[in-house]
């Protein structure tokens, strides 16, 4: 999944690494085809088009006076020359007013519309948790879920009781046999620890739905933070061991027990990650479909029962499946035959406590966040509780939240206002497509078709999930959340070899981002994205097309950045390019990268173009289609100046505005080392700066930073 989000919001960037953390690299990436997003994945909740959410205080472009222009003119910093810093000139008096709060690590403009959201799901489940005959079963059990989620004295008051008896079971493995056993027992609690076990589509059959072992394992954010050598990662080893440390005394062992075991949870982990392909080769899906039959899996671990874990998660039949990563899964077969049964041990409780810290006792949710937090993430403070507590019944029960959110929140006229919308860009790129001067006529073709045959979801799902069978209890909040992740695991592996479920989604409805997925060749738009400063019906058309029109625009483009093209129109893995077709596109790719790979970054650090390529592609791609469906829509006439700005240059600033950001350095230290998207900076200048219509708008003198001599461009 490939999404439209990484902006300022540490409550975003912290949800996507408790997904991560707790579940491993390989189960945060929830689908074999990631969709491509126009922000990080797991973002935070939103707010939707036209709706009159309440906003907060730090909400500049909910309280700022609509300006003739649409533009938020207080976000800007005037005095900055447009051709030597776009981003500043469009985001700079932002910049200024908006430092990082104290309990985040990152803050931007999704993060305003993310926490008007907020404030809106708060608000639904404190009525629903404060109980009355009206309620449906679904509200009850929303309202109940957030009433235990908020007792915090009886979380204190439980301690480890509710996860006592897995830390026993653990304590209790007699030999590295049952380990598949006791595996597959955490990850029905939402512990995915080891391994990744999941159910996507079958890249070479999109059709179909397999079941799919991928690597896993690590509660660091990436397998080069156990592997570099520079200085700052070699202490940053050392502060996870201590926290690791910390963590295990704080559940009862004893000082120099803890010490031991964090260290062999550190060795086992780098053990994982040595075999663990790089963020960059994983974006080659050539790389990640491997399929086997379950003998051939067998083979490939014999020392680890892939039978006691499929029967353990309750999984359907699986005679063949897709090993994603066979290099992970021969290391894996040779730690479970050589590490002693006490490293494991270890390795497994400081998961469960890991995957459980922020609903144990505050000591255990205090010391989560001083490492995640603090250390990785820079924010000094712990968020408020109840603002993690909505964000936990979205992952619990999304679709039942979603559904009363968009009751209260979302105009219906903000999903034919879209559709209309995604309508103009496709038609722009179709017009694109056709008048490309290095692609040939038969990709061309190709290309076309795979156009007109995604599908566009906007708003919410047309078909809500059923949560009938949940057992919601209130008071056992711990209890609740791993029955939650146990109720949605079923749900995903009932799918295995049943035909693709089209209508699902990947996203709740109060996302504020959106996401492309190669394997269903479609594109969604939650209902909380279409707002200010994306959308707004009352203002000029110039911003909303250089806003939720680049949105829209980059998604599609998704479906040809260097991973999605080499998808079919029905999802399928499949080469519909000549080779000289695409010896170009990697060529120009190949420009993109090079150029993002030179812009710096916190720490001595520079944008990794490689990883950030799909996305830069897309962020390139996506505003060339919405300044074409735009001067379309004009029909030729000039358009009027307002507030001092011609049409043209009110799309790039409405473009601009969405990406007004910031950052702690250690959150931009992580979003470098590990996120598909770039900083904010660069989603602006890197793009404008490649573009001849910015700097005719302008009036950029050739060989201004922004008007460079050498330009690049795919699509």
């Amino acid at each position: 999944m490939r999404s439209l989000r990484f902006d300022g919001a540490f409550p975003t960037l912290i949800l996507a690494l408790a997904l991560v953390f707790r579940c491993g690299p390989a189960a945060a990436a929830s689908a074999q085809a990631p969709a491509a997003t126009v922000e990080a994945p797991a973002a935070a909740a939103p707010a939707s088009a036209g709706s009159p959410a309440t906003p907060s205080a730090a909400d500049s472009s909910a309280a700022e006076p609509r300006s003739a222009s649409g533009i938020s003119l207080a976000t800007m910093e005037r005095q900055v020359d447009p051709c030597v810093d776009f981003y500043r000139y469009a985001c700079g008096g932002w910049v200024a007013k908006n430092p990082v709060p104290a309990d985040r690590s990152s803050w931007g403009r999704f993060s305003e519309v993310a926490d008007r959201n907020r404030a809106r799901e708060r608000a639904i489940l404190e009525a629903d948790a404060a109980g009355g005959s009206g309620r449906t079963p679904e509200q009850r059990k929303l309202g109940d879920f957030y009433a235990s989620c908020m007792d915090e004295p009886t979380a204190e008051a439980r301690g480890l009781a509710p996860i006592q008896p897995d830390l026993d079971a653990i304590a209790a493995l007699p030999s590295n046999s049952g380990l598949a056993a006791l595996v597959a027992r955490l990850r029905r609690r939402g512990v995915a620890a080891l391994v990744g076990i999941r159910a996507g589509e079958d890249y070479k059959d999109a059709s179909t739905t397999i079941a799919i072992v991928d690597a896993g394992g690590l509660a660091l954010p990436d397998r080069d933070y156990y592997l570099k050598t520079d200085e700052k990662s070699a202490a940053q080893r050392r502060q996870y061991a201590a926290h690791v440390e910390r963590m295990l005394a704080l559940s009862g062992e004893p000082a120099e027990r803890a010490a031991a075991d964090a260290a062999s949870v550190l060795a086992l982990e780098t053990s994982l990650a040595r075999a663990s392909l790089d963020r960059v080769s994983r974006r080659d899906p050539y790389n990640l479909y491997h399929r086997v039959s379950r003998r051939e899996l067998d083979a490939l671990t014999p020392s680890f029962s892939w039978e006691a874990l499929f029967a353990g998660i309750d999984a359907p039949p699986v005679a063949s499946l897709n090993a994603s990563e066979p290099a992970f899964l021969k290391t894996l077969e040779e730690l479970v035959r050589t590490a002693p049964v006490e490293q494991w041990r270890a390795y497994l409780r400081w998961h469960l406590l890991h995957s459980t810290a922020q609903w144990l006792p505050r000591r255990f949710a205090d010391e989560d966040f001083a490492f995640y937090g603090k250390t990785l993430g820079g924010a000094a403070e712990q968020r408020p509780r109840w603002e993690r507590c909505v964000e936990a019944a979205d992952r619990a029960m999304g679709d039942a939240l979603g559904k009363e959110f968009v009751a209260v929140a979302f105009d219906p006229g903000a999903k034919r206002r879209t559709l209309a919308m995604v309508g103009e860009v496709e038609k722009a790129m179709s017009k694109d497509i056709a008048t490309l001067p290095w692609m040939s006529e038969e990709s061309r073709r190709h290309a076309q078709a795979k156009l007109a045959a995604i599908a566009n979801k906007i708003g919410y799902p047309d078909r809500w999930r059923n949560y009938g069978q949940l057992e919601i209890t209130r008071g056992d909040l711990v209890g609740n959340v791993e029955r939650a992740a146990g109720y949605e695991l079923q749900r995903r592996l009932a799918k295995i070899g049943k035909p693709i479920d089209r209508q699902d989604w990947t996203m709740t409805p109060p996302t504020v981002n959106a996401y492309y997925s190669s394997a269903l060749n479609d594109i969604n738009f939650p209902a909380g994205i279409l707002q200010l400063p994306f959308y707004d019906p009352g203002r000029d058309d110039a911003p909303n097309y250089g806003g939720i029109g680049a949105v829209v625009g980059h998604e599609m483009t998704h479906g040809f950045d260097d991973r999605g093209r080499q998808f079919g129109p029905t999802g399928n893995l499949e080469d519909w390019w000549t080779p000289a077709d695409a010896a170009e596109f990697k060529t120009r790719a190949a420009c993109l990268a090079d150029e993002y790979s030179a812009f710096p970054a916190a720490g001595g650090l520079k944008v990794n173009g490689r990883l950030t390529l799909g996305e830069n592609v897309a962020d390139n791609g996506g505003l060339r289609l919405a300044y074409m469906a735009y001067e379309d829509a004009k029909g030729g006439e000039p358009g009027r100046t307002l507030d001092g700005f011609s049409p043209e240059q009110r799309l790039f600033l409405g473009f601009a505005q969405i990406w007004c950001s910031n950052s702690t350095p250690e959150a931009e230290r992580l979003q470098v080392l590990t996120n598909p998207h770039s900083p904010g900076r660069y989603r602006v200048n890197g793009v404008v700066s490649n573009f001849p219509e910015f700097q005719q708008a302008f009036h950029c003198p050739a060989g201004a930073p922004m008007a460079p001599e050498k330009r690049c461009r795919v699509w």
